[in-house]
């Protein structure tokens, strides 16, 4: 399956960034959706090793390797991952073109 997530320059290079200093054995970056917040749903990332995740879908961009859950392609479909950086925070964030709603704090979303 094509097009189920796409990555920013910015987000590969803190993907990268972050596996230089992973846990042994780890070598990607795992995306999911978890029920939570306010709005209903929010993203999980975690470390995975590929091995491990057998059915998911697998992303290599430029160096940077994502598996997503096959319970969240759906809701990612069409997504862009981003990685922002402001004067209080930095974190990785989903234009996600399936989301109706987002909380005030931007925690949680609405399919």
């Amino acid at each position: 399956m094509n097009n189920v997530l796409s990555l920013t320059n910015k987000a590969i290079e803190q993907i990268k960034k972050i596996m230089s200093n992973a846990p042994n054995g780890m070598d990607s970056v795992v995306i999911g959706i978890d029920k939570s917040g306010c709005s209903g749903y929010a993203y999980k990332l975690n470390f995975g090793k590929s091995s491990d995740f057998k059915n998911f879908e697998t992303i290599h961009q430029d160096g940077a390797k994502v598996l997503i859950d096959p319970k969240a392609t759906m809701f990612l479909l069409g997504s862009v991952m981003d990685y922002r950086e402001d004067k209080l925070a930095s974190r990785f964030v989903f234009d996600n073109p399936n989301e109706k709603n987002t909380c005030g704090c931007g925690e949680s979303f609405s399919i």
